[in-house]
């Protein structure tokens, strides 16, 4: 494999692990719909302002959010535009994989 398309694989795989920890996804989740204040994420995910400082680092790392002070409080939305879609798809495909799922085990199905 060509380095520039391992390279490339590897700045791929940094997104993926930002986006892969539930706190993250929430964050980004609530980001999909405008800027959030980083105390407006922090009510959201519960977690302490240290450790949603963290997590914002590393979607910051990798690319996924960027940051903007407006007078004291610091501003986040997203920077990866087709995040937005990528979210859409797995929603979508957990969804069919769940009524897939339930029409394997018979739920919803009528007793005659």
């Amino acid at each position: 494999m060509a380095r520039p398309h391992r390279d490339l694989l590897a700045e791929q795989a940094k997104i993926f692990k930002a986006l892969g920890h539930p706190s993250r996804l929430l964050m980004v989740d609530a980001l999909r719909g405008g800027e959030k204040c980083v105390c407006d994420l922090q009510a959201l995910t519960g977690a302490d302002m240290s450790t949603v400082s963290r997590h914002l680092a590393v979607l910051r790392e990798a690319g996924v959010v960027r940051s903007e002070k407006h007078g004291t409080n610091i501003y986040y939305t997203l920077a990866l535009s087709c995040l937005d879609t990528f979210l859409q798809c797995t929603s979508t495909f957990i969804a069919v994989r769940i009524r897939e799922k339930a029409g394997l085990l018979g739920y919803g199905e009528q007793a005659s």
